[in-house]
Order: C-alpha cells, then structure tokens, then sequence
C-alpha cells in the first residue's frame, strides 16, 4: 500500500483510468484469506483479463469521485477492499462468485456497473448472468436447430425411399 501522499494520488489517478476502460467494478470483501488463496484469486482474475486491486476505502471514496459518482462512502463497506475491474459486465462478479464458493472469506459489497452504482444484491444476479460466450453458444444453437430438423426430415424421407426400394428387390 502506499504511505505517501503523492503516491496515494498516483494510485487514484491509475485506479480512475482503469475505471474509465472498464464496464463493470466489483467490490468484494477478501478479509480472512491466506496469500495464496489471494494470489490464486488475482490469477484466475488476471487470466480472464480482470483487475483486481486492494485500496484503501477513502481512495475508493475518491476514485468513484473521480468518475462523477457522488454519493457514496466506502468507509461504510466491511473488511478489507479489493476491486475486480472488468472490461465486460459479468466477468468479474462470475469469476468472484465462484471463487467464493470455495472460499468463504470472499463476499460482494456491492460494484458499479457503467457509472451505476450497484447493491450487494444486484451484483450477486449479476454473477449469475450467462456469459456473452454462453449467450452467443445458445443463439448459434436456437440459429441452428431448424435447419437440423430440416436434415433430419429429408434424409427421413431418402431412409424410407431406400428401405422401399431395397424391400421391393427383396421380392423380386
């Protein structure tokens, strides 16, 4: 963590320029972990393209500041603070939620969701959400059935064709 005053304001400013690329932010409470279950987090979240950064809950207060959201003090979040920054909707909350599955220690203390600040609640349905990969895989899926339903009546009807014209050289 930094302990001066100028380093502070470099870490506002770096935190507030990956707020801005970002769609979503998490905030989660990771009090409690070893650092190994928070190195395996920072991996998993590093490895899906997702920040992931401890700060302090005045910085926090600061940096939402900075990004014109207002009425909000971290001072009231529990615990210790970490920040998972996403460059899409869900990839954050999805990867925390899981993560918290094995990890008790892991709990959502609310998030920001394209300048909207959002509950505990929300962001929980929001980790719940399919992925755009998901969302794509069942569009490809729902495209594709009725052209597999198609195929699968015309080669019916050549199956049946055959069938009659192998019966009719059997009598013969």
């Amino acid at each position: 963590m930094p302990k001066s005053r100028q380093q502070k304001e470099e870490l506002v400013v770096k935190v507030s320029e990956k707020f801005k690329g970002g769609k979503s932010a998490i905030f989660a409470n990771y009090c409690g972990l070893n650092a190994n279950d928070t190195e395996a987090l920072r991996r998993q979240l590093r490895l899906e393209g997702v920040d992931f950064i401890a700060l302090k809950k005045t910085l926090l207060t600061r940096v939402l500041k900075d990004n014109g959201i207002e009425n909000f003090d971290a001072k009231e979040l529990e615990g210790s603070l970490g920040i998972a920054i996403s460059k899409d909707e869900v990839t954050g909350a999805k990867i925390l939620k899981d993560f918290a599955k094995t990890h008790d220690k892991v709990t959502f203390l609310g998030g920001v969701l394209e300048g909207k600040l959002l509950q505990v609640s929300e962001v929980k349905a929001l980790a719940s959400l399919p992925s755009k990969q998901e969302l794509l895989a069942k569009l490809v899926g729902t495209l594709n059935a009725p052209i597999s339903g198609f195929v699968n009546v015309l080669s019916g009807n050549l199956r049946g064709l055959v069938n009659v014209l192998n019966a009719v050289k059997n009598n013969k």
